[in-house]
């Protein structure tokens, strides 16, 4: 199995700076949630963030970015090179992923170069597996300066996880939910019971 990294150097600007990974869903934090799910699917997993400290007593190892404010896919190519091997990325305000659906998006990723949720409100590159041939391309669009995750899509080999794929994996509607807003977090803090 590969290795799976949580991208947690956001500002969650949109949340007041809020430190997305401790928001509390369901008694549980986000991240001990995703650790627990991310543990199953994946021999390692990382944590690649600006505050070092603040995932010192985790129990897994941190990483800063090596490439400083290049955003996602800065973490995305420091994830790369850590692991040497393809990675099942993740950002850290998505609390319901599972297990079953991240195992389907490592197997997309044995014929691709990327494999990533494509939803009805688009793509999902901060939950999907990425190997070893996209990191000379990051490296290149994050020379030029050219941060947008999504454009990358247009250099490498990408399979994509389409609607009818997800929705085996999401009866309500909640897996590929991530927490940008207020509206967002009260949408999670509602849970998959209370979920019209």
């Amino acid at each position: 199995m590969p290795t799976a990294a949580i991208l947690a150097g956001g500002r969650a600007s949109r949340l007041g700076g809020l430190d997305k990974s401790q928001l509390v869903i369901d008694g549980r934090t986000i991240l001990d949630r995703q650790l627990h799910v991310l543990r199953r699917c994946a021999d390692r997993v990382i944590i690649i963030a600006n505050d070092l400290a603040r995932f010192a007593d985790i129990g897994v190892p941190v990483f800063e970015d090596l490439v400083p404010d290049a955003g996602a896919l800065g973490g995305i190519y420091t994830a790369l090179a850590i692991a040497k091997e393809p990675v099942l990325i993740v950002a850290c305000d998505m609390p319901y992923l599972t297990a079953p659906f991240l195992t389907r998006v490592l197997e997309a990723a044995q014929d691709a170069d990327v494999a990533v949720p494509l939803a009805a409100d688009g793509y999902h590159p901060l939950c999907a597996c990425y190997t070893q041939a996209c990191a000379t391309p990051i490296r290149q669009r994050l020379d030029a300066g050219a941060l947008k995750v999504l454009d990358l899509f247009g250099d490498v080999h990408v399979r994509t996880i389409d609607p009818v794929e997800i929705a085996a994996f999401d009866p309500d509607g909640l897996l590929l939910l991530n927490i940008n807003t207020p509206d967002d977090l009260a949408r999670a803090q509602r849970g998959r019971d209370r979920t019209s």
